[in-house]
């Protein structure tokens, strides 16, 4: 079976990162990506319709996110669809993500000329094992 998401868009939001009890790291972040409208025609304008995606990061690319990643900026995001619930107030809550394995940075390097350290190498997949992470507990309200 194939869970497959590829999304390029621009963040809606600087990354939260958060670390866990072992360390490691966590970051969201919303992006968006905008199919553009056009005229049909018959002269009817369709307009632009925006789809914003809760964007999770764990491990060593959380820390990249962390450091490189802010709103506006424009993305290459791969990764695997994930569904989600928890509870809060009694309430069953959902969420849907899109758990990022590949994150490059997009536009021309002077768009990142603020960052002293820009990495060398913008394009970076996550480690084998970032997979293999702890589950979130759903305690916040939001889930990013």
């Amino acid at each position: 079976m194939i869970n497959k998401a590829i999304l390029v868009g621009n963040v809606g939001k600087d990354p939260e990162v958060r670390y866990l009890e072992k360390g490691t790291a966590v970051a969201n972040f919303p992006l968006a990506t905008t199919k553009r409208g056009y005229t049909m025609q018959n002269g009817t304008q369709v307009p632009d319709r925006t789809e914003w995606h809760n964007i999770v990061v764990w491990g060593a690319l959380a820390k990249v996110a962390e450091q490189y990643v802010r709103k506006g900026r424009q993305l290459y995001i791969e990764g695997r669809i994930q569904t989600r619930s928890w509870e809060k107030d009694g309430i069953k809550r959902y969420t849907t993500e899109i758990v990022a394995e590949t994150l490059q940075m997009l536009g021309k390097r002077s768009d990142y000329q603020d960052d002293a350290q820009f990495p060398a190498e913008p394009d970076v997949a996550a480690p084998a094992d970032s997979t293999a992470h702890e589950p979130m507990d759903g305690a916040d309200d939001l889930p990013f």
